[in-house]
């Protein structure tokens, strides 16, 4: 295992999936130049849409499909791995889809194929969200380890369950593409990923929808980086645009040394 250099990018999404394609494609070829290892994109970066129901027009079978073709294709080259934020993915419930992270490899193979599994819900201030009422929640996570690190997978509200990546423990960093609404993003989106990465001692990369979409919808953005003493590396409001952090070995194993929390646990 050795360092690698990572970049998260920020997108605000619109309700037009051929312009979000383009976006997507500009920065990851920026985060490529940067000379960035890994990329992540943040949930829902194809389509953020009028209506929650929006998204099964633009969903595709697992393998095949615009989008799925571009993140491919992408990660082979620009020389990247490739975690492709989420994708809506057709479902055995004609009117549900399955919103997913892919993974691709340098070569632009499927490494991983992770379907968000706890689905939001929100009410208040004017603002009400139900994911479930378009989604199909995921059943399982699939295990992953990427040039030597071992990988945990999140989407966003997942988040809010530690003991989902307790679960998948052994890991080294958690992989989180994200579209935390503006209220929940202002009071708990950076005290979650920092409670997640000093609890699992790993490195934490989150990318994060981050601006006013068409639809009226307010995302919190704050894209961030955060390190396994809870540190943040890089943070970046809102708006389009990439951070950059080097996921740095020595730093990993001197926390875990010093703090041998992981090897305390006892359930």
């Amino acid at each position: 295992m050795n360092n690698i250099k990572v970049a998260a990018i920020q997108m605000v999404s619109s309700t037009h999936p051929d312009e979000n394609l383009e976006t997507m494609k500009n920065l990851v070829r920026s985060a490529a130049k940067l000379q960035a290892d890994w990329v992540l994109l943040p949930e829902y970066w194809p389509l953020m849409g009028k209506q929650d129901s929006d998204k099964l027009a633009v969903a595709e079978p697992l393998g095949c499909g615009p989008f799925q073709q571009a993140l491919s294709e992408l990660a082979h080259e620009c020389g990247v791995v490739l975690f492709g934020g989420t994708v809506p993915l057709k479902s055995r419930e004609l009117d549900k889809v399955l919103n997913t992270m892919l993974v691709f490899d340098a070569d632009g193979e499927r490494l991983s194929c992770y379907d968000k599994m706890h689905l939001f819900g929100y009410s208040g201030l004017g603002e009400r969200y139900a994911e479930a009422d378009t989604i199909l929640a995921g059943q399982s996570v699939p295990s992953l380890r990427v040039d030597g690190w071992g990988v945990a997978q999140g989407v966003c509200y997942d988040v809010r369950f530690p003991e989902f990546f307790r679960a998948q423990l052994p890991f080294d960093v958690l992989m989180l593409p994200a579209a935390f609404t503006y209220t929940t993003g202002l009071a708990h989106w950076e005290l979650l990923l920092r409670a997640r990465a000093v609890e699992n001692q790993c490195y934490v990369v989150a990318a994060a929808q981050g601006g006013l979409h068409e639809s009226g919808r307010k995302t919190f953005g704050h894209t961030m980086i955060v390190d396994p003493w809870g540190e943040v590396l890089n943070v970046l409001g809102e708006g389009e645009g990439i951070v950059t952090a080097e996921l740095d070995v020595g730093r990993l194993k001197s926390v875990r040394a010093r703090l041998p929390a992981l090897s305390h646990k006892m359930l």
